[in-house]
C-alpha cells in the first residue's frame, strides 16, 4: 500500500460517508442563504460525531480545499484559520 493511500484511510471511518455526504457541498442550484446555513449545520452535526474529524480537516487545510464542510469548518472558516496562522507567523 502506498504512502498516499494510507493517509486516505480516514475517509474509509468519515461519517459522512453515504447518502448524507449531499449536505457538505452546495447544490448545483443557487442556494438562499438560510437554506446554506441550514445543510451546513447539518453537515456540521454530521461531524461534531466523525471519529476522524481532526484528520479531515487537516486533509482539507493541507490541499487548501475551497469548497464544502471538511472537518466542521466551512470555507470561510477554512480560510480565517489560514489567514489568522500566516499573520501570526509574520510577527
Amino acid at each position: 500500500m502506498t504512502p498516499q493511500r494510507i493517509g486516505e484511510l480516514w475517509q474509509q471511518r468519515a461519517a459522512c460517508k453515504g447518502p448524507q455526504s449531499v449536505v457538505f457541498f452546495p447544490p448545483s442550484h443557487v442556494e438562499r442563504k438560510d437554506e446554506r446555513e441550514a445543510r451546513e449545520q447539518r453537515a456540521k452535526s454530521i461531524c461534531a460525531i466523525c471519529p476522524v474529524r481532526a484528520q479531515c480537516l487537516d486533509y482539507a487545510m493541507s490541499i487548501h480545499e475551497p469548497h464544502g464542510i471538511w472537518g466542521g469548518l466551512n470555507e470561510a472558516e477554512r480560510k480565517q484559520i489560514t489567514t489568522t496562522s500566516s499573520s501570526s507567523r509574520a510577527g
